[in-house]
């Protein structure tokens, strides 16, 4: 039997860890959360890496961030916080913690650097990317910020570090249309550059009268979701209740029920109890959500994050053990990317936007890197 900081080998993910009277007793509470989803015969190759997992956390002082798209195992039985990109960081920043192990992709890793530059931030996958934060540079931003002189540039924050430092005020998938609001008032204008994901873009203009231009960028996973795909779900499954994310296309979020973030999606599920349900959404979170409300049946179209699914057990403890992968980003970097998070944090907002369109949803501009 390992001790508790498990094996030391260099590549854990090719180890299968020996399931131990020793493992039952520290998973056997841990398992009812996930038993609907995960066969016992699963659960007793991921128990031993769980009960290593978290004894190495108490060792190291560390902290596990479970995004919202992560498998069951892993944000139920290892994650010390769950939710969103935003969310996760601003929960490390509470933390005290020395250690912050990101389960998610690499922009949400630097994100919890820029808010703790002083504690070490690791990362289990360095290929852990996403489509939407690679369409966007902090060149491409400024090239922008020349195209259109004194118009405010928001930026999701579904984005790396540089790209945040060329910012002026970040915006959540829940808080957009207020943001570019707040930002054209603060800077007397009728047009705001909200970058990169032109898909939330257009949802946004179909909320509001500002202006946008925005940038070719989109989620592989929501932009593949079609109006059909959801008139098929409607006729498949009677009386199923639709809920959106406003990462996909305009006209799915006007075939949905409901559009809006993550965390909007679990609220309403929760709020309104569906008999039926389905959210246009990254696989992984149906499961996530299912857990807590154990009355509403969910169907699972099923559009997986490649980059997400990087995230294992394995390579969680692989990083405890080894300390790798640590992000690091250049000081001043962090020093600029993390005005524009502070001034969203420090917005007295008001709502969590549920998208519809009241509006055509159009841009002015949707932008490319030439």
């Amino acid at each position: 039997m390992p001790d508790s900081s498990g094996p030391d080998f260099g590549k854990v993910e090719n180890i299968k860890l020996p399931y131990t009277a020793e493992v039952k007793a520290k998973t056997d509470h841990l398992y009812p959360k996930v038993a609907k989803f995960i066969p016992e015969i699963e659960w007793q190759i991921h128990a031993p890496y769980i009960a290593a997992i978290n004894d190495l956390k108490k060792q190291k002082n560390a902290v596990i961030l479970a995004h919202n798209y992560m498998t069951p195992e892993i944000f139920h039985c290892v994650g010390d916080f769950a939710g969103d990109s935003l969310q996760l960081a601003k929960e490390a920043e509470r933390s005290d913690a020395d250690v912050i192990v990101q389960a998610g992709v690499h922009f949400m890793a630097e994100t919890s650097k820029i808010l703790c530059p002083e504690k070490t931030v690791l990362i289990p996958d360095m290929q852990a990317g996403c489509s939407l934060a690679s369409s966007i540079t902090g060149a491409d931003v400024r090239l922008l910020k020349e195209r259109y002189p004194g118009v405010p540039v928001v930026t999701y924050v579904n984005t790396t570090a540089d790209v945040k430092a060329e910012t002026d005020i970040c915006c959540t998938s829940s808080n957009a249309v207020e943001i570019v609001e707040h930002a054209a008032k603060e800077f007397g204008t009728d047009t705001v550059i909200l970058i990169p994901d032109q898909f939330l873009a257009r949802n946004v203009a179909a909320m509001t009268d500002i202006k946008i231009v925005t940038w070719a960028g989109a989620c592989e996973v929501h932009e593949r979701f079609t109006a059909e795909d959801i008139r098929e779900l409607r006729e498949g499954n009677p009386g199923v209740i639709v809920l959106a994310h406003p990462e996909c296309p305009p006209e799915v979020l006007e075939e949905a029920d409901f559009a809006g973030s993550t965390s909007g999606m679990s609220n309403y599920v929760k709020d309104n109890q569906p008999k039926n349900v389905v959210l246009i959404t990254e696989c992984s979170m149906s499961d996530n959500v299912a857990l807590d409300n154990p009355n509403v049946n969910f169907v699972r179209p099923c559009n997986l994050c490649p980059h997400m699914k990087r995230i294992s057990l394995p390579n969680i403890l692989r990083a405890l053990q080894t300390m790798e992968h640590e992000v690091l980003i250049d000081p001043e970097i962090i020093e600029k990317a993390r005005r524009p998070i502070e001034r969203m944090i420090a917005l007295p907002l008001k709502r969590q936007s549920m998208y519809n369109h009241e509006r055509p949803a159009e841009v002015i501009a949707v932008e490319a890197r030439g």
